[in-house]
């Protein structure tokens, strides 16, 4: 049976909930949801399962934090014996816009400290990943206030509706492959 693991990056704490960074965090959340799955807390994070059309489903959120997050991922992987191709990666990125998602099979951490600290636990930049666009609207020297900040009410109804959308990629990934969700997905501009 084919086993999937879908790591949201995240900080864990009230302090992050809700922000930019969480995005990953955010879209699993999203998929345990609609799946009706429950997260527990295990070893080096937040853990839920489910099944979709007879495969199985782990959402994994690390709790050793962004810079520390390959920790939890080679671990889990480890663990529940998951090929490197069955793993998916959800980031913030903000060198795409709030409007648009990008899905690769592979790619430098450019710059993100949770996929570099993935790249170096699993020695590999072949992994796949998706990056949830949050935007660069942000002054000059302003990044990290930005990402760690929260989303502005008018951005509230676009990330929501991007959630759900990001879901389907994710379901997409699981059940027809990695080329089929990029083909599908990485073009579309999300509007409401």
């Amino acid at each position: 049976m084919n086993k999937y693991l879908i790591v949201g990056l995240g900080n864990i704490g009230l302090e992050y909930a809700g922000t930019r960074h969480n995005a990953g965090f955010e879209v699993v959340d999203a998929l345990a949801d609609k799946h009706e799955a429950l997260f527990v807390q295990e070893r080096h994070g937040a853990l839920a399962k489910f099944r979709l059309k007879g495969k199985q489903v782990l959402l994994l959120k690390p709790s050793t934090y962004m810079n520390l997050s390959g920790k939890a991922v080679k671990y889990w992987m480890e663990k529940e014996d998951v090929s490197i191709e069955n793993l998916l990666i959800i980031v913030d990125e903000v060198a795409l816009p709030l409007n648009k998602n990008r899905l690769r099979k592979n790619g430098s951490a450019a710059g993100h400290n949770g996929l570099r600290s993935i790249e170096e636990s699993l020695q590999t930049i072949d992994y796949p990943r998706l990056r949830f666009g949050i935007g660069n609207t942000y002054p000059k020297g302003m990044q990290v206030e930005y990402v760690l900040g929260k989303w502005n009410n008018d951005e509230v109804p676009l990330v929501k509706f991007k959630l759900a959308k990001t879901v389907e990629i994710v379901e997409t990934f699981i059940l027809a492959g990695i080329d089929t969700a990029m083909n599908q997905y990485n073009n579309l501009v999300f509007s409401l």
